[in-house]
């Protein structure tokens, strides 16, 4: 048996219930974390009215105006991704777990507390701008160390369920966000969700973000103290390991365009494009969230039995070819909405439920958190991060259509690595 080998057998081998808290660990503060950075999605018709000066002739300007801000958030989440994977890969992922945090709640309650544009002017806008930034250090450096704490924390043949949770929790996340964004539309008249109602589930967040804190503080550190070799340098995983992160940023792409389209987009794109109810359209949001979250585990288990490359294949290969006529299928139907809306989350569980295992297969323990934090963030941010802000711009020019083409061409682009990808669900794992 070989020295790692060796050291894989220990680290599977830790108690039962050890493994239950190392997930819940990572869960708890993942949901958190991702209803801090989804909730502003949510309620971007509202921030926009407030915090963003009316365009004179055109309503969308607003709108894209926030949607920008929300892209600005993405393109920060590489250098999260960098330097707090670094600090995943020096410290422990523990160590970058609590920072995440940190940096999420502090960022969530200044969004709750920005000023009006009525009120300040440009300062409002400036100060939304950096709480994104903020936020976006959070997600990216998040990303990194809770997706190598779960794998590493799986045992034998468990990988891809445990990779799986992380977008369970993210996806619980997102519901949460959504349903308290439903909740307060439903429950507050339109002026009072204008005033101060928006407000709410930031503060909200701010305090979940101790809950957090509190669930992550009984974490044990899941990478190896008995290495020999010294500690990894900040960009040592881009100067080491090019191909394999040319390689991560290849099956990012069209699962992240995929994402952020069909989880946090398709309720803005139904209200500016099909006329749809806001509450309706959050309500449809949420449904269709916990039926994402369900699905997770089961796509995990089933490739850790048939292996990931199949289920990538499948998942861009779908989306290649059905994401034109799902969204040609969007109207003012309560059922329409809900419908596409599933039948996409069920194509993305092939990519959502594995990513974690799929990223971390790729890197040595050593550069792990670092190695898949920034070109996976990078790949985020260029194309999940500007996909609410590109569905609106084609619709501001006239051709809302051009979206789906988008979207598909992005996948078919991702397959097209999967189809070369190696397969690493059945080989042992370096902690």
């Amino acid at each position: 048996m070989t020295y790692w080998s060796a050291v894989d057998d220990m680290s599977v081998t830790s108690p039962p219930p050890r493994r239950g808290r190392q997930l819940l660990a990572a869960s708890v503060g993942n949901v958190v974390e991702w209803y801090d950075w989804h909730i502003y999605t949510f309620l971007a018709v509202y921030i926009a009215a407030e915090i963003f000066p009316q365009g004179a002739e055109n309503s969308l300007v607003p709108l894209l105006s926030t949607f920008a801000v929300f892209a600005v958030g993405f393109f920060a989440r590489p250098l999260g991704g960098l330097l707090l994977g670094s600090v995943a890969d020096r410290k422990g992922r523990r160590a970058a777990l609590t920072t995440t945090l940190l940096l999420m709640g502090a960022s969530c309650l200044v969004v709750a507390l920005t000023p009006t544009y009525e009120a300040s002017g440009a300062l409002g806008p400036v100060i939304l701008v950096l709480a994104r930034l903020l936020q976006g250090l959070s997600a990216g450096g998040e990303f990194a160390a809770s997706t190598t704490f779960l794998v590493e924390s799986a045992g034998p043949g468990r990988r891809g369920l445990y990779s799986s949770f992380h977008y369970v929790s993210a996806t619980t996340g997102q519901i949460l966000a959504s349903g308290t964004a439903a909740l307060m539309v439903l429950t507050l008249d339109d002026d009072s969700m204008h005033a101060w109602g928006w407000r709410i589930p930031f503060l909200v967040g701010a305090l979940l973000s101790l809950l957090g804190l509190w669930v992550r503080y009984g974490a044990l550190e899941t990478r190896s103290d008995v290495r020999p070799t010294a500690r990894a340098g900040l960009f040592e995983a881009l100067r080491t390991c090019p191909r394999e992160s040319l390689l991560i940023c290849g099956i990012t792409m069209g699962g992240t365009i995929a994402f952020y389209t069909w989880t946090a987009y398709l309720p803005t794109y139904a209200q500016v494009n099909e006329g749809f109810d806001k509450g309706q359209s959050l309500l449809v949001g949420t449904i269709s969230l916990i039926f994402f979250a369900l699905v997770q585990p089961l796509g995990g288990m089933l490739s850790d039995r048939i292996g990931r490359r199949p289920m990538l294949i499948g998942f861009a290969g779908g989306f290649a070819v059905l994401c034109v006529p799902l969204l040609n299928l969007v109207s003012d139907s309560f059922a329409s909405l809900l419908f596409v809306q599933c039948a996409g989350l069920l194509l993305l569980t092939g990519y959502s439920s594995i990513a974690a295992a799929v990223n971390a297969e790729v890197f040595p323990a050593r550069v792990r958190a670092a190695g898949i934090g920034f070109p996976y963030s990078l790949t985020v941010a260029l194309f999940g991060g500007t996909a609410p802000y590109m569905g609106t711009l084609f619709r501001e020019l006239g051709v809302p259509s051009t979206f789906p083409w988008y979207v598909a061409v992005l996948c078919l682009l991702s397959g097209l690595v999967y189809l070369r990808l190696p397969e690493g669900a059945h080989k042992l794992l370096e902690r």
